[in-house]
């Protein structure tokens, strides 16, 4: 009987060096990777040489990422990476529920045993694997028949199981080529990001400058019409507005769940308008929890979360309920909540510097209420800074746009050089 023949492919755009080259064929990614099992027994890697794995950024060192270290008591046990290696995390996203994969471009390091780690064979090439798996699609179709959820949504796959599923692999030659290609547009995207950070920094500096410093009634830049004014006042925070937190309804009541009420966690509070959520509670699980619905402009502080999250402020654009993490600041009719949201923006390290000295390092409610609060009494120097404030973050908002358009271009491109894990 003759044998099966393999499966092809051609990519619906390829280099001209490569249309005469044979198809592309589907084949395990054993052969393009092989399992690295070396631990860190010698502890030449350190807790601070811990690497965590995002969608975003990749493998990168988790203090750099995250802000500290979440390394165990010991990281003897730990999985070593070396440059190049690929990187399976075994944690669900909610756009990957099976977890990612990723190529680790910078330095060695360690990851814990809940990561697996990969490298190259000869037939492989990192970077290419890197943007194969880049596209949610494919990773997500490639993951799906290989991984087993347990009951606690926890990963049920062995590390040499994720080398069964099979991808498109071109000759390591053409694998290069398309890596190159996209590369460069991650190198255009990386460009955009710093600019956009950048912007970001400085419109927090200049809010800075706008605002009086300890032991000041006036701000070191005042806009011309108010230079004459009065000197600010200055108020606890805690004397100053009505402030609470929220609440987490029981997870285990369903009937709490899905409702038509918008609840906001610490992880959308990021120096941002808050114009949707991510979870929806229902009436029943507000009536049946601490969670409460907060008014339209309301101030959200983060006083814990995961790495860089806590002291981060937000504004909300819609009436929503919160989780307990985040305290609530209520607009009032003295204060232009806008002008709160920017006061409060740019405190972001004197906040993460007011929490506790526990292991947690929490803020609490406490602790904000007793936060000094300078505000000029005219509403109108309030709306100027707002006005300012705007302007920048206008600006922030136009080269964001442009960033969302190079992640767009390069999906757009990812697809056309490379067929989908599902194409047959």
């Amino acid at each position: 009987m003759e044998k099966d023949k393999k499966v092809t492919a051609i990519p619906k755009l390829r280099f001209p060096e490569f249309r005469n080259v044979e198809p592309w064929v589907r084949v395990p990614l054993s052969e393009l990777l092989r399992e690295r099992k070396k631990r860190n027994r010698d502890l030449k890697f350190g807790p601070t040489q811990v690497l965590s794995v995002s969608g975003e950024h990749g493998c990168v060192n988790q203090i750099e990422l995250l802000g500290r270290s979440y390394a165990g008591a010991s990281v003897k046990e730990y999985h070593v990476v070396e440059k190049n290696d690929v990187v399976y995390t075994k944690s669900p996203l909610k756009r990957n529920p099976y977890g990612i994969i990723k190529e680790n471009k910078g330095n060695p390091g360690i990851v814990s045993t809940l990561y697996a780690v990969y490298q190259v064979t000869e037939k492989g090439h990192a970077a290419y694997l890197d943007h194969l798996f880049s596209s949610d699609y494919n990773l997500n179709s490639f993951l799906q028949p290989i991984v087993r959820k347990g009951a606690k949504n926890d990963m049920k796959v062995s590390n040499s199981a994720v080398l069964t599923g099979e991808i498109w692999a071109p000759l390591i030659t053409e694998q290069r080529k398309v890596a190159e290609c996209l590369s460069s547009l991650d190198g255009l995207i990386a460009a955009q990001r710093d600019k956009v950070e950048t912007l970001k920094v400085y419109s927090r500096s200049l809010m800075y400058q706008l605002f009086p410093r300890d032991g000041e009634t006036v701000p070191r830049l005042r806009f011309p019409e108010f230079s004459d004014g009065p000197e600010w006042e200055e108020e606890q925070i805690g004397d100053l507005f009505d402030m609470t937190s929220g609440g987490t309804p029981d997870r285990a009541k369903k009937e709490y769940w899905s409702g038509t009420i918008p609840w906001i966690t610490t992880s959308l509070v990021d120096f941002n308008l808050i114009l949707k959520a991510d979870e929806f509670i229902s009436q029943a699980g507000l009536e049946n929890s601490s969670a409460k619905v907060f008014p339209k402009n309301t101030v959200l502080i983060a006083m814990y979360g995961q790495g860089k999250t806590r002291g981060k402020v937000a504004r909300l654009g819609i009436s929503a309920a919160t989780n307990q993490a985040c305290a609530a600041i209520l607009p009032n009719d003295k204060i232009n909540p806008h002008f709160t949201f920017v006061n409060l923006s740019g405190r972001y390290d004197e906040l993460r510097a007011l929490s506790n000295s526990g292991g947690q390092e929490n803020l609490s409610q406490g602790l904000i209420k007793g936060l000094s609060f300078s505000y000029p009494k005219d509403i109108n120097e309030q709306l100027k800074i707002v006005d300012c404030y705007s302007t920048l973050e206008r600006l922030v908002v136009a080269e964001n746009e442009q960033l969302e358009m190079l992640k767009i271009h390069k999906e757009s491109l990812l697809q056309r050089l490379i067929p989908s894990v599902k194409d047959n």
